[in-house]
């Protein structure tokens, strides 16, 4: 099997997203997504980001995406891998490893 590598990426605020009143916040979803996959999942091919949306970015596709939680197209935190949105709002662990298995990440 052919060793891939996926990058998750978290797009949050240090505010809450209004619609997500009682959720927990984005920083917190970041750490607790990557302990959760941690327990399930051999991490060695898996990487980390998050994205502040209140800062200034540089890169394209990262400006996109914000300006669409902005907009509130998206709510957030908002969670990618490898660039395919899997999660808003309050995320779903089983859609987060439909998309690492989709990678063909292996479970422990």
């Amino acid at each position: 099997m052919k060793n891939n590598h996926v990058l998750i990426t978290i797009y949050g605020a240090e505010q809450i997203c209004a619609s997500c009143v009682g959720a927990p916040g984005s920083k917190d979803t970041y750490e607790w997504l990557q302990a959760a996959i941690g327990r399930k999942y051999d991490t060695n091919h898996i990487s980390y980001q998050y994205i502040d949306i209140d800062k200034p970015m540089q890169e394209e596709k990262h400006i996109e995406i914000v300006e669409k939680i902005l907009q509130d197209e998206y709510f957030y935190p908002l969670v990618t891998v490898n660039g395919e949105i899997v999660a808003e709002g309050i995320p779903k662990l089983k859609t987060v490893y439909e998309a690492l298995n989709k990678h063909h990440i292996a479970p422990l």
